[in-house]
Formats: C-alpha cells, sequence, structure tokens
C-alpha cells in the first residue's frame, strides 16, 4: 500500500468502529507558550485526555502532522524526519485495551498486510516501589493475537535500554520495559509523573527489517535497539492512573491514546527500512534527481535534508507561517536555507523551489483540503525566501571575498559573521575557502564555538519569559488573556476592517501575544481606538458562554470568526460574548476554550488592557503584545 492508501484506510477503518475523523489541529499551536510547534498527535487533544469533553464523542480518529526540530541534526540517516504524520486513534473513557489491541493487529496485518512474524511488542514491566502493577493483560492480549496467527509469543522481561543490550531477546516476542521505555506521562517516567496528571503504561509495536545486528550499538539487539533491524511503528498508551500526592491511583475512566507513524508504516509495509523511499518522499527525491543529473545512491543525505526540510516547510506555509526571524517564522527560514545548502551539494546552484514544491503539494492535495486551496500562495511564500537567500548567499561570498584579501587566515568571528549576519552556512562557508584558498584554516573552531554558545544563552534567556507556563495553561490569568484575544480580535476589524484574520497567538501569565493579516504598521491613533474599544467591552461586564453548532452553519450562515489555517470536524464550539439584554454579541468566535465567564473579570484589581507593541512578524502579518495592568 502507498503511504495515502494506508493514510485512508487508517481513518475508513476506525469510522468502521464508531470513531469520528477529526481534522488535524495546526502545525502552530494555538494558546500553549510551551511550544513552537505541534510535536505530536497528543498534543491538540491533552486537554480532553485531561477530562474536558470533547464536542465530537469519546471516540476519535486522525491524521496529525508534526514537526520536530530536535531531530534536525539527525536529518540524512533511514528513519528521521523533523515534519511526520501520526495516525491517531482515542478513547475518551470507553473501550480500553481489550479492544484497542486487536483492532491495532487487525489493521496493521490484515489491512495494511504486514507479516505478522516480523512484529514484535513491548508492555511495561511494573515497578514496586510506587506500586504499579506489571501489564500483563497487554501481553496476555497481544499473545492470543500472536498465536491466533500460528506465531510464538514468549515473554521476555529485559528491563532496561541498557539491560537489553547485555541480555539480548533470545526466542521472545513479548518484552517488557521498565518506566522510562514503556510508561506515559507528562513528565516521563514514574517518579517524574506530574501530581494531578492522568498517567499509565504502553504498549509499543516494532517491525524487524531483518538487518544484522550492528555492535556499535551493544553486544546484542533487542527491539528498542537503534542499530537499524527494529522500528518502532506504533504505541498505544493506556491512561490508567492519576498521580496524587501520596502515589498512583485508579482512573475512574480510563483514556486510550495510539499514535503511528504514518511514514514508518509506509516504510514497513514496503519492507524497507528508508523511509525516504515511501510514496510521500520518494517522488521529491526522484525529481532532485531529475534536477541535478545525480543518483540517490550517492547523494543519499543531501536529497533526504532536502526533501524533509522542503516537505516541512511546505506545510507550515499551509498553516499560515511567513519566515522571519523570530520564533516559528525563523525556524522555518532555517530549514529552506538548509534545504537551499544542500543543494549545492548536488550542483544545483539557481532556483529550484518552483520545481519541488509542486511535487510536494500534488502528494497531499488530494487528502488534505487546505493544501490543494493553497497552493499559489505556499508556493510563491517559498519561492520568494528562496531567492532571497540566495542574494544573501552572494552578499555573503562578496563579504568573504574581502576578507580573504586582507588575511589568509579566517578567524572564528570571520565565519561566525558569515553565519549569523548573512546566513551563511559554516560547511559552505569552508568550502569556499577551501576553493579560494586550497585549504580550510583549523584555528577558527574555538572562537567560532565560544561566540554560538553566548548566542545560545542570549537565546535561552529571552525564551525563559516567552514559553513560560504549562502545556495548554488552565489557570485564571490564562483565562483571561485568551479572553482578551478574543476582544482585541474583533477590535481590530471594528478600527482595521474585515480583511483583518487572526493569524496566531500565543499566551503566557504576563502578556497576550496576537498576529493578524495587515500590510502596514498601525497608525497610534488606530492603537489608541483599539485598546478603548477592548477596555469599554470589558467595563460593559459582556457574558461569556459557548454552544456547539454544525461548522458549515456557524461559518457561513452564522459568520463566526476563525483563525487562518485552522480545519474544523462537522461540529464546533463557538464562544460568544454579548451584553446582557443585547440582540448581538460583540464577539463570535470558533474556540475551544479557556475563558472566563463574565469579561468585568478582566479588570479586577483596577487593572486595564493595554497594547505594549505593536509590530510586524512577517510579510503581510502584524503582532500586537498586550497586557492587563
Amino acid at each position: 500500500m502507498t503511504a495515502q492508501e494506508i493514510r485512508r484506510a487508517y481513518l475508513d477503518f476506525f469510522k468502521k468502529k464508531n470513531h469520528v475523523n477529526i481534522p488535524r489541529a495546526s502545525l502552530i499551536p494555538q494558546n500553549d507558550p510551551s511550544t513552537l510547534f505541534t510535536s505530536s498527535g497528543m498534543q491538540p487533544l491533552i486537554t480532553y485526555l485531561l477530562g474536558q469533553k470533547h464536542q465530537d464523542g469519546t471516540r476519535l480518529v486522525d491524521s496529525q502532522t508534526c514537526l520536530r526540530m530536535q531531530d534536525i541534526e539527525d536529518i540524512g540517516d533511514n528513519r528521521h524526519t523533523t515534519f511526520f504524520e501520526m495516525l491517531g486513534n482515542w478513547s475518551l473513557g470507553d473501550y480500553f485495551k481489550d479492544d484497542q489491541l486487536p483492532w491495532l493487529f487487525e489493521f496493521l496485518v490484515d489491512v495494511v498486510g504486514l507479516d505478522p512474524s516480523k512484529i514484535y511488542v513491548t508492555c511495561y514491566i511494573g515497578n514496586n516501589d510506587f506500586g504499579i502493577d506489571k501489564d500483563t493483560q497487554s501481553a496476555k492480549i497481544w499473545q492470543k493475537l500472536f498465536s491466533d496467527k500460528g506465531i510464538d509469543s514468549t515473554m521476555v522481561d529485559i528491563g532496561s535500554e541498557e539491560d537489553g543490550y547485555k541480555k539480548g531477546m533470545g526466542e521472545g516476542r513479548i518484552f517488557f520495559y521498565d518506566g522510562k521505555k514503556n510508561w506515559w506521562s507528562r513528565g516521563g517516567s514514574e517518579e517524574f509523573t506530574p501530581i494531578g496528571d492522568p498517567c499509565g503504561p504502553d504498549s509499543e509495536v516494532f517491525y524487524d527489517f531483518g538487518l544484522n545486528h550492528d555492535p556499535a550499538y551493544g553486544e546484542f539487539c533487542h527491539p528498542n535497539c537503534d542499530c537499524g533491524r527494529f522500528m518502532e511503528i506504533g504505541n498505544s498508551v493506556f491512561m490508567t492512573y492519576f498521580k496524587t500526592d501520596k502515589g498512583f491511583e485508579p482512573l475512574e475512566k480510563k483514556n486510550v491514546d495510539f499514535g503511528g507513524g504514518l511514514e514508518r508504516i509506509a516504510a514497513a509495509s514496503i519492507n524497507n527500512p528508508d523511509v525516504f523511499e515511501i510514496s510521500l518522499l520518494r517522488p521529491i527525491v526522484e525529481k532532485l534527481e531529475t534536477i541535478s543529473n545525480k543518483p540517490y545512491q550517492s547523494h543519499t543525505v543531501s536529497m533526504r535534508v532536502i526533501a524533509d526540510h522542503l516537505r516541512a516547510a511546505t506545510f507550515l506555509a499551509v498553516d499560515g507561517l511567513k519566515p522571519s526571524n523570530k520564533e516559528q517564522g525563523y525556524v522555518m527560514r532555517r530549514l529552506i536555507r538548509r534545504a537551499v545548502r544542500y543543494a549545492f551539494d548536488l550542483g544545483i546552484e539557481q532556483n529550484f523551489f518552483e520545481e519541488i514544491i509542486p511535487v510536494v503539494i500534488s502528494l497531499y492535495q488530494q487528502d488534505f483540503e487546505e493544501v490543494a486551496s493553497n497552493q499559489s500562495e505556499i508556493i510563491q511564500t517559498l519561492i520568494n525566501e528562496e531567492k532571497l537567500f540566495r542574494r544573501t548567499l552572494n552578499k555573503g561570498l562578496r563579504e568573504l571575498d574581502k576578507i580573504l584579501k586582507l588575511s589568509t587566515i579566517v578567524s572564528g568571528q570571520d565565519i561566525f559573521k558569515l553565519y549569523d549576519t548573512f546566513g551563511f552556512p559554516v560547511e559552505l562557508v569552508l568550502e569556499e575557502i577551501f576553493k579560494k584558498n586550497g585549504t580550510a584554516k583549523d584555528d577558527w573552531q574555538q572562537g567560532f564555538d565560544n561566540l554560538m554558545n553566548k548566542q545560545r544563552q542570549l537565546s535561552q534567556t529571552a525564551a525563559k519569559g516567552t514559553f513560560k507556563g504549562g502545556l495548554g495553561g488552565q489557570s485564571l490569568i490564562h483565562k483571561k488573556y485568551h479572553t482578551a484575544t478574543h476582544l482585541l480580535y474583533q477590535a481590530l476589524r471594528d478600527v482595521l476592517g474585515n480583511s483583518v484574520v487572526q493569524r496566531g497567538s500565543n499566551i503566557t501569565e504576563e502578556r497576550l501575544r496576537f498576529d493578524f493579516s495587515h500590510d502596514k504598521k498601525m497608525t497610534d491613533d488606530e492603537l489608541r481606538q483599539v485598546e478603548d474599544i477592548v477596555n469599554h467591552q470589558i467595563d460593559e461586564d459582556l457574558v461569556v458562554s459557548f454552544d456547539e453548532y454544525p461548522t458549515k452553519i456557524a461559518r457561513e450562515e452564522m459568520g463566526a470568526l476563525g483563525q487562518f489555517g485552522d480545519r474544523y470536524g462537522e461540529k464546533v464550539k463557538v464562544y460568544k460574548m454579548i451584553k446582557s439584554g443585547a440582540d448581538k454579541p460583540f464577539s463570535f468566535e470558533i474556540c475551544g476554550g479557556p475563558h472566563v465567564d463574565h469579561t468585568a473579570q478582566l479588570k479586577e484589581d483596577n487593572k486595564r488592557f493595554s497594547i505594549i507593541k505593536e509590530e510586524s512578524s512577517s510579510a503581510g502579518v502584524r503582532r500586537i503584545k498586550a497586557v492587563l495592568k
């Protein structure tokens, strides 16, 4: 099966099991100050796993696009990508292990067609110190599933990952690991589970590609080995417990959270451990082969990096992001520039995005309406950034020529300036020095590293204020600022016109940040008008409430506002803010919460809404930062 066929089959399979197919969330999280990107399938649903009711019921299924930049240095091997899709099915207090594991096995073996003899699974070994039992229930379910296929399913206690390298796997099929591998909580293993959080064991599924074990990773192989033989393709989390100050208590309503990597399942379906050979990545590689006139086999790393980074950048553009020098926009810019840098390795020194990006779009447009409907804007955004970077590179080359004319030694400070000011990738600087001087000087590294470390420290200091707060903050101040963003959105439309569309928001305990479409700097008078409108609505003590409506009716007939790039299921939750006795609400907006009950709560302790900054976020997008003080 192609990856596209697997995605469709998965959604259809669980819809037949009475799951509602919910749309993917944006890669840019809203009102979540703890992270830059949606990095897991669970992330957009965490509030529902914590107990909030979902408007589509207790059985949900989706395919969630994700971005993890911590893997960027690993891009180039056969399995890591910054951008990936997680197939997810969810039970919110409904079914549990007896349904989840057989359904998953049925899908992988009977629908996708994976060889069950190449499937291995792991379960939680238990922890006597915390009074948590070994997950023998999941193991016995797996044992029966394998037995029904005529496969012996010996259970083996491994313990830690390190123990696995010492013991090996023997003739095992089902393996028990400790809490560092088979326990889920937002804090990690059992001892780091936050008080007040749900948590529980998980059961992972691995596919055996049959490669020989590489002893560089450890003496013996086991499912969690990194040698390449095994690849994790799915994980069922069973939220069984609730952490209190006294320990772990059973949850009254248990949840299931499954996440399966689409790209990895697709690689298993063609029995090839190289995810860049699947149908969502191979066409991009083939186009690179055509453009460069070079084969994938001899330029593997460069083609993998370009294919991954441009797929990620394309979906960031789909979700309305523009390259910039700040936060998410900076990451997008970095992805694009790394792709251009690796294109030099292929001898591609002219603009090539206009040939590659349409290939990426073609792979997704049938299954994601937002990709199909925004093609021209996506392509133009990325082409413009490529052209800008190539101009920047030319400036950097001229600066390098100046440096080399003054001295035969290029210092770490020189290289850092080329990197930091001109966006010149370090590898490219060294290549240019080598071409011009015949050798790359080796005395630059320490000076460069010192400057990079200083920059990282400054960035970390700045980030502490930007991302303070918990995942999906639920405190009163979060609710106040969230409510204020609704008032701000409508006030901006009142002052600037209905062309204003929300392009993002971020809330901490200190301030709100709101991005919106507008093509020029706001005047002082416009900012004052917006402030006055928001404060007037706070004084009016609007009642804040919500109702659920069919999405089409809410948007097209009732005029509910939303955010650019957001996708919705069949029903949506719409918050209205209305003065008691009034016929029409001031604010009527699709949103998941949380909010205060009355806008007058925003002025407690004599606080007023105040705009502290208005600036450019990216091309055609402005940003407002505001506080209650």
